[in-house]
């Protein structure tokens, strides 16, 4: 008999890869409500009734369609093995779009004299207008996918995914964790025993699932008792929350509020392309013979339909999948993920589940996460080329810094300000670290590109890159120099402004003639290597 005819949906281990996934999608989940709840006041409910909806529409479209590819491609080869791809809410890019973009723009709606609510609804029409942009560039990337693989180099795409990882999905987690240290620590060595160590544990339980069942049980065991501080806070009463996440234009309102972020979400889309690209070569490896462009196409139309119906958190494949291979995971699980997420963003128990747990008890799984990707850019990059990746972590470093003396519960704004505006000895500390940090994602392409072309001794391109830098960040799209990071026409800016805008697209010309003019010595030629 046909082992398809015989093959199940379900089978134990799509038990476990449930379990994994879904904990991986509320740990994003939560941080996305969290960061915009208690970092910026936004209202809570826009983000469980609006914003959660449409985005959890966008990861059950998008494993409903991977489990039908797995479907398709078991048929193809007769064979009852093939393990559907994982989709689901991006880390890196999620926690980006609170803390870089709807947060900072929240704030500057009322800044700008909105309503708080009138303020909240711009920046989910910000968020849905984003997901869109972001979509339709995947779409077209997605025919383009593995050009613009070959143009960029992997230090570039990898290093600065990293940065995003090391700084603002391990780091700022792993802040909430140490805050309850006795919840949030245990459950952090549980994952790193079960997922890095490769312990055992009991009954062969899922090691997220186990870190999230003793940390959930720390947390209201001796939370009532008073063992944590004050970090514990009693539940609040059970909500039904219901929300269809119908089609809806107000994406097309919030088109014109996505120009100043471009140079945060053009990187965003692209990275999810690179991405996509390479957990298809992951499940290529691991047996299963995916259409690179198909996983592509599912990822964008995913992302379209979470956008148009109110999500503001695009979907991705997610890289374990001969992770979850390996657990006997098939089709069904992403079957069960994709029912429970999106039915969850229906009836409103995801957004309960996150009001139910503090990040203390989901934060681990980040942290997981940001320590795999971080040693996946180094892992997949030729060690020659370390250099490049390390460069690329130092604009997300100066990001985080910029986050946190933004924040007006660090630093006042006044003397924020003031510290900003400061020219008594050149360009102030604090506008350094805010320009470094704006357009970070880029710049740290730009920067490892740059190291890359020097290490293969091709320094005419690395001067072509430097002429690239310069000419982005004459327009804001690296280095602007307003606060907010948004892009500008340079000739519009005032003295102070132009005058850094000028310095920092200077260093680049400066820098790039330089290397030119070096590359113009006998015997400077590029370095091949058959290893390449």
């Amino acid at each position: 008999m046909n082992p398809i005819a015989r093959m199940c949906w379900f089978s134990s281990g799509d038990i476990n890869g449930f379990f994994g996934l879904v904990v991986d999608n509320l740990s994003v989940l939560a941080f996305l409500a969290t960061a915009l709840i208690v970092i910026f006041g936004f209202p809570a409910e826009i983000i469980f009734t609006r914003m959660f909806p449409g985005t959890a529409l966008g990861a059950l479209v998008g494993n409903l369609a991977y489990a039908r590819m797995a479907r398709t491609l078991a048929r193809r080869e007769g064979r009852s093995t093939v393990t559907a791809m994982p989709l689901g809410i991006d880390a890196p890019t999620s926690i980006g779009m609170a803390l870089l973009v709807l947060g900072p723009a929240f704030l500057s709606y009322q800044q700008a004299g909105f309503d708080r609510n009138v303020a909240a609804t711009m920046t989910w029409q910000l968020g849905m207008a984003s997901l869109v942009v972001m979509g339709l560039l995947k779409f077209v990337l997605s025919f383009f996918g593995a050009h613009v693989q070959r143009h960029v180099p992997r230090a570039g795409l990898l290093g600065s995914i990293a940065g995003i990882a090391l700084m603002l999905i391990g780091f700022l987690p792993l802040i909430e964790i140490l805050r309850m240290p006795v919840v949030g620590l245990t459950g952090l060595g549980i994952v790193l025993y079960a997922l890095i160590g490769k312990g055992r544990l009991p009954f062969g339980m899922p090691g997220v699932l186990v870190a999230f069942l003793v940390s959930a049980a720390l947390y209201y065991g001796f939370g009532p008792m008073g063992w944590l501080g004050s970090g514990y806070h009693a539940p609040d009463a059970w909500q039904f929350r219901f929300a269809l996440p119908w089609p809806n234009g107000g994406f097309i309102d919030g088109l014109p509020l996505t120009v100043p972020y471009l140079s945060l979400l053009l990187p965003f889309g692209l990275l999810m392309v690179v991405g996509g690209i390479n957990v298809a070569e992951s499940a290529r490896a691991a047996g299963d013979d995916y259409s690179t462009r198909d996983i592509l196409l599912v990822e964008s139309l995913s992302t379209l339909i979470a956008g148009a119906c109110g999500g503001v958190a695009q979907t991705t494949p997610y890289i374990g999948q001969p992770a979850y291979k390996a657990m006997g995971a098939g089709i069904g699980y992403v079957v069960l993920t994709g029912l429970f997420i999106g039915l969850g963003g229906v009836f409103g128990y995801l957004s309960n589940t996150v009001e139910l747990l503090p990040l203390a008890v989901l934060a681990p799984i980040l942290v997981f996460i940001a320590i795999g990707i971080t040693s996946q850019a180094f892992e997949a990059t030729p060690r020659r080329y370390s250099a490049a990746v390390v460069i690329a972590f130092f604009p997300a470093i100066a990001r985080l810094v910029a986050i946190k003396l933004s924040d007006p519960a660090i630093v006042d704004p006044a003397h924020f300000a003031a510290l900003h505006a400061a020219t008594d000895h050149g360009i102030s500390e604090v506008a350094t670290i805010v320009v470094l940090g704006n357009g970070f994602i880029i710049t740290s392409m730009v920067w490892a590109s740059f190291v890359v072309a020097l290490v293969d001794s091709r320094p005419r391109r690395a001067a072509s890159i430097l002429l690239i830098g310069a000419t982005l960040s004459a327009f804001g799209l690296i280095h602007s120099v307003h606060p907010a990071g948004s892009i500008y026409l340079p000739w519009q800016l005032d003295a102070i402004e132009r005058s850094i805008a000028v310095q920092f697209s200077a260093a680049y010309v400066v820098l790039a003639a330089l290397i030119f003019l070096l590359s113009l010595q006998p015997g400077t030629a590029k370095k091949i290597d058959p290893g390449d």
